[in-house]
């Protein structure tokens, strides 16, 4: 099954603005793996907790973002996509 352009998937030029507000807004990793010992980890990303396959509604729900660090947002991707373990 073909995936779909970004822009296809919903990170077009409107998600860029709002995520760089909900980044101003949420500036550190909420490090979900416990990975950073208490220190704090600038954000680079927005996060979707629950993956949205396609639907905008939990796309845009703002209550499934997390912002994380590069690091941990391609931990959970492998993690989620069954690379490791």
């Amino acid at each position: 099954m073909r995936r779909g352009k970004a822009a296809e998937r919903g990170y077009d030029a409107r998600w860029r603005r709002v995520r760089l507000v909900f980044l101003r807004e949420h500036p550190l990793c909420a490090d979900p793996f416990g990975d950073h010992e208490g220190r704090a980890t600038l954000a680079e990303c927005v996060d979707h907790i629950i993956a949205h396959k396609g639907d905008m509604g939990l796309f845009w729900d703002k209550n499934n973002w997390q912002p994380l660090c590069r690091p941990c947002n391609s931990k959970k991707a492998a993690m989620s996509e069954g690379r490791w373990g």
